[in-house]
């Protein structure tokens, strides 16, 4: 069955409605033509211009990403610089562009749901629920628990592989066992307060900034930085299995694949890095 841009577009308001999106957000087509023909998928994290050669190289004609090429109005396309040579790079080879952001953190089974069910919590639930006109697994952020406490060791050294980190930073103090844990994949230092308040003993997240990692360390909280790439990592995976199950259930005759060459925009360094 032949696949076009706008069946797919149908298909992600569906796995992740766009209406969950945040009122700043910019999701759905960002560069193309609803009713050309969809042939094969690439999805990744990042609008990158290594992505669209990616792309190219495996003969994808569309792009997803988890964050949108264009956030807001933009009153030039310098293609001197990167975001510029990507929009242009899509025009020239034909490529369509589709972010699925915000409302892929929110709906269930989705970003934050994915980290959730690697860490192994139980009656998981919104950690800020979207809403009334939403189901009541929607939300920013989530919040569970484990059936046995967990030894600080323990966790952390799992943690550390499901993020596939070699550390993490960490504000105040961890507690010496874990029984429930907030976390909200990608940037949600707005979040640490909400967590608290709900019980949690420690709250995941990423780009905290310095200002919420003092209140955590006067205010008895643990929060951890798990890197913004690192905790969304998982759900490109997830989002591109979502969308061979939808198309397998409709005759799709399009390849879907997840990225291989994307990884973390930063390394550590240490004081023998570069002797």
């Amino acid at each position: 069955m032949e696949t076009t841009v706008a069946d797919l577009i149908a298909a992600l308001d569906e796995i992740a409605p766009f209406g969950l999106a945040e009122s700043w957000d910019n999701v759905g087509l960002i560069v193309g033509d609803r009713d050309r023909r969809v042939s094969s998928v690439l999805v990744g994290l990042d609008p990158t211009n290594r992505l669209l050669e990616e792309a190219l190289d495996c003969e994808a004609d569309t792009v997803i990403t988890h964050h949108p090429a264009i956030f807001r109005p933009i009153p030039a396309i310098d293609t001197g610089e990167s975001s510029g040579r990507f929009l242009e790079q899509a025009l020239t080879n034909r490529l369509t562009i589709i972010a699925c952001h915000t409302n892929f953190d929110a709906v269930c089974k989705g970003v934050n749901d994915v980290l959730a069910d690697l860490l192994g919590l139980h009656d998981v639930s919104p950690l800020v629920p979207a809403n009334e006109t939403f189901p009541d697994d929607a939300g920013l952020g989530r919040i569970g628990c484990y059936s046995q406490p967990q030894k600080r060791g323990e966790f952390v050294a799992m943690l550390l592989e499901v993020l596939d980190l070699d550390t993490v930073q960490v504000a105040g103090e961890l507690p010496e066992t874990i029984s429930v844990v907030a976390l909200c994949g990608g940037s949600g230092s707005e979040f640490a307060e909400t967590a608290k308040r709900s019980g949690a003993d420690l709250y995941i997240s990423a780009e905290i900034k310095h200002n919420v990692g003092r209140w955590a360390e006067e205010n008895d909280f643990c929060i951890i930085d798990g890197t913004h790439y690192a905790t969304e990592k998982p759900a490109v995976r997830l989002l591109a299995e979502q969308l061979r199950s939808y198309g397998r259930g409709r005759n799709w005759n399009l390849q879907i694949k997840e990225t291989e060459t994307e990884n973390h925009p930063f390394s550590a360094v240490d004081k023998n890095s570069y002797r």
